[in-house]
């Protein structure tokens, strides 16, 4: 106990690690109670004897409750980095994965600088993969779509935190709102999991949005939508991205060759796992 009668921040830490999982428990709760008292992790050390108060040790509590319970972090904190952006989040938006910024890197090089383009995001969810191209790119036009009306939200607030206006957001399933729309680069990080898989039902992806995580017996369904579609919004020589699982780059070249695209490849993430196809429309 500190002077106060209360925990001081070292304490406080100690306690919750004890409570969570041995894996990630010392990182999850100096996240936690960074973002409770409004202080960075090295602020954490540097105040590591300083007493907490009733209210504080209070929210920290609770929010150490529903992380045990399985809420993920980035739901509690209402935050998640994500390339050079710090992005709100909710329940009605997928969470921003690292994997994605391979994407985002994948599309910069086959958006040339100084120019007027037209790019498309869909199934933007927390504005993510729109945001980031925008912010590097901004004398492009960039659309993104959703179905989700609270994850069109989440991202509108995302762009107007950022201040970033080269963005418009439409909503509306996959094609729907682009009729008539043509594009030099169109990424999608859809959803692609299996309805029956197990991982559903399992840690983080328990609480996110399942309209954003599954689609179909194969996971397939929303990819062979997209594939199928983008011809007829891409220009010239424009680009198709697509994240997806491990296990779905052979299936997603076939499907891209079938469409008609050229160019096709499946690049892999830090880990070496396929994580994103991409295809040429040749016009």
């Amino acid at each position: 106990m500190g002077n106060s009668g209360q925990f001081d921040v070292s304490q406080c830490l100690s306690r919750a690690v004890g409570r969570l999982s041995a894996e990630d428990g010392r990182h999850v709760a100096e996240h936690l109670l960074s973002h409770v008292l409004g202080k960075d992790r090295a602020w954490l050390f540097a105040h590591a004897r300083d007493p907490l108060g009733a209210e504080e040790i209070a929210h920290f509590d609770a929010l150490l409750e529903r992380r045990i319970a399985g809420e993920p972090v980035a739901y509690l904190t209402g935050h998640r980095g994500f390339w050079t952006l710090d992005l709100a989040v909710g329940p009605d938006t997928l969470i921003p994965r690292p994997e994605t910024e391979l994407l985002v890197e994948l599309a910069l090089a086959r958006l040339p600088t100084g120019r007027v383009l037209e790019v498309a995001d869909l199934g933007t969810g927390s504005g993510a993969i729109a945001l980031a191209l925008a912010s590097e790119r901004p004398q492009a036009r960039v659309v993104a779509t959703d179905a989700s009306a609270g994850a069109l939200a989440m991202a509108e607030r995302n762009a107007r935190m950022h201040d970033i206006g080269n963005v418009r957001f439409l909503p509306g399933d996959w094609w729907q709102p682009l009729a008539g729309q043509r594009f030099d680069l169109i990424a999608s990080n859809p959803p692609y999991i299996a309805d029956a898989d197990p991982h559903l039902r399992q840690g983080d992806l328990r609480h996110e949005p399942i309209s954003a995580l599954a689609s179909g017996a194969d996971g397939l369904d929303a990819i062979r939508v997209i594939a199928g579609g983008a011809p007829g919004h891409l220009r010239a020589d424009g680009w198709l991205l697509l994240e997806h699982g491990w296990e779905q780059g052979k299936a997603i070249r076939e499907l891209l060759a079938l469409a008609g695209f050229v160019d096709i490849a499946t690049e892999r993430d830090l880990e070496a796992r396929d994580r994103v196809t991409l295809g040429r429309w040749p016009g």
